[in-house]
């Protein structure tokens, strides 16, 4: 059920005291395996980025036509890919605390501006998606309580993506992941460029990402700290 805040704008009911936690961080960073540990407990949610739907549109794959012409298929890809977070931000919340891999933030902030500043959008392109952001924002609650930023070098994201399967991940340079790793630090840990919409906490006992499948011990430190940050949010 929907109804509408002080401030006007739309906003979901019955869930102000569920917490919403955003996983960042680059491609490769860790977020799955951080986000596969915390789905084994029972009073968490976790909702994955759904890059099932970026790669099927009705049988079309605009993630796979992004990466192969970003100028001619950025602006397609990242229309849905805001409409599909959007809705994963707005879906009803199932459990006293959700993870989201990612947000309608970071897809915005680091994946549209860098297309932008790196020549493979065209300004009308970016124009109309800026557009369709701030109204989003200005007009819809975005729940966000808490970011956890999985900072890794992007030498280390590098050399992950060269160990996984996704087909469209096979041509992406180190150069790009060096240009999202710069948009991140400027976003998240310098805060020079655009708002935060909620605290960060940077989890210094995984820097460079998560341990490998297996070895925990790192994440039961994320969950300490968790714990603690949300406390400290509350007092």
């Amino acid at each position: 059920m929907q109804s509408y805040s002080s401030q006007g704008k739309l906003v979901r009911n019955g869930e102000k005291n569920k917490l919403v936690i955003c996983i960042e961080g680059n491609i490769a960073s860790g977020k799955t395996t951080c986000l596969e540990y915390f789905s084994k407990t029972s009073n968490i949610e976790v909702l994955t980025e759904p890059v099932s739907k970026w790669r099927n549109v009705r049988g079309h794959n605009p993630l796979g036509l992004m990466y192969q012409d970003p100028t001619r298929w950025g602006i397609t890809l990242q229309t849905y890919i805001q409409l599909t977070m959007l809705d994963q931000h707005l879906s009803t919340i199932s459990a006293p605390m959700r993870m989201m891999e990612r947000s309608i933030y970071s897809a915005k902030y680091i994946f549209v501006e860098n297309l932008y500043r790196s020549g493979k959008m065209p300004e009308v392109d970016f124009a109309v998606l800026s557009e369709w952001f701030e109204w989003i924002t200005q007009n819809i609650a975005i729940p966000v309580d808490l970011i956890v930023y999985l900072q890794s070098s992007p030498q280390t994201c590098h050399e992950r993506l060269k160990e996984r399967c996704r087909e469209e991940e096979k041509i992406i340079p180190l150069e790009y992941l060096e240009a999202i790793h710069q948009l991140y630090e400027d976003w998240l840990i310098k805060k020079t460029s655009f708002n935060v919409p909620a605290p960060v906490l940077f989890p210094v006992c995984i820097k460079n990402g998560p341990p490998p499948k297996g070895h925990p011990a790192n994440l039961t430190l994320l969950w300490e700290a968790l714990e603690s940050t949300w406390a400290g949010i509350h007092v």
